[in-house]
């Protein structure tokens, strides 16, 4: 699906998906397994599928489609990200825009999101293009939420939470509601995918901003501390704020000074922050496996693996080092 006519689009568009930078793939892991786990006695027909065109008819190879589509959406918004942020690394390798320039980088980022449309509008099923057309417009509210904030809303956990949510966890959560849809579930099933994909991805985030601080750069594949470099205020400072309120001033004041970066840093050292950030993570953690248990019971043995996987994948979400 990424393969282009142009050559120089070509290579840009298929750089994050060759071997060996093709990245942890999570999110199509997570939502092949929900996939299996959603396996049930389908309570109404699946919506009709219209015939003609390439239509995939099988509900396995439809719902993959929506996990490929997830995964160029995603890697879309990297590219694009990248451009923003000026970023010259991803993934241990030269970032695209460093590497090819901001032009192809913003195009080839255009073009798998052009190709995503195409895809999704294969599906035929005008709810599931509506979630994942939601999707983009949640991950552009989401950056922009995060470039332009006022003081207040720099420090306001619950903005940090909202923003979190439309640039991280939105894309995981509707996808896997998408699956729900194409199944054919209850309106229940699919609010519980996404509920799964909701806390997992915030879960996700908040240990993001834990090993942003606490990483190594090599594991990370970024560069540790380029939240806070950036200016941009993740949830360990926030909680650190609030034992801390001395720590406002400094964060008003801005990171382009490197000691003020240091100072935030010895507060953070003597605050809470890094222990209620990795709380905050475990709750969401909690409800997303909590959504596994709530789903229908089934006794078939794939989704019970598929359901037990899923669970597994909150805890390792919490424990992982990179």
């Amino acid at each position: 699906m990424v393969v282009a006519e142009v050559p120089k689009l070509a290579s840009a568009a298929e750089y994050f998906f060759k071997m060996g930078v093709e990245g942890k793939r999570f999110r199509p892991t997570v939502l092949l397994l929900m996939s299996t786990a959603l396996n049930l006695p389908i309570p109404k027909e699946p919506p009709p599928i219209e015939l003609g065109g390439t239509m995939t008819t099988d509900l396995r190879s439809r719902q993959q489609r929506i996990a490929e589509i997830t995964e160029m959406i995603h890697v879309a918004s990297l590219l694009h990200d990248d451009v923003l942020d000026d970023a010259d690394t991803r993934r241990g390798i030269g970032s695209l825009n460093f590497v090819m320039g901001n032009k192809l980088a913003v195009l080839a980022g255009d073009f798998l999101l052009s190709r995503a449309c195409v895809a999704l509008a294969s599906l035929k099923n005008t709810e599931v293009v509506s979630l994942l057309a939601k999707v983009v417009e949640h991950l552009v509210t989401g950056e922009t939420m995060q470039m332009t904030t006022t003081s207040d809303q720099r420090c306001s956990m619950e903005y940090y939470m909202e923003k979190t949510y439309y640039k991280t966890a939105s894309l995981i959560s509707n996808s896997c509601k998408a699956l729900a849809i194409l199944a054919g579930q209850t309106a229940e099933v699919a609010m519980l995918a996404f509920e799964y994909g909701k806390n997992l991805g915030l879960a996700f985030q908040l240990i993001d901003d834990v090993l942003d601080f606490t990483g190594t750069s090599a594991s990370l594949g970024k560069g540790s501390l380029s939240d806070i470099r950036h200016g941009i205020v993740t949830a360990p400072i926030l909680f650190a704020m609030e034992e801390f309120p001395q720590l406002r001033a400094i964060v008003e004041d801005g990171f382009e000074n490197p000691e003020n970066v240091d100072l935030a840093l010895e507060y953070l050292g003597k605050s809470r922050g890094i222990q209620r950030t990795k709380e905050l993570a475990m709750k969401h953690a909690n409800l997303a496996a909590a959504a596994i248990d709530s789903l229908p019971e089934s006794d078939d043995e794939e989704v019970r693996r598929s359901r037990k996987a899923l669970i597994d994948l909150t805890h390792i979400v919490i424990t992982r080092t990179k």
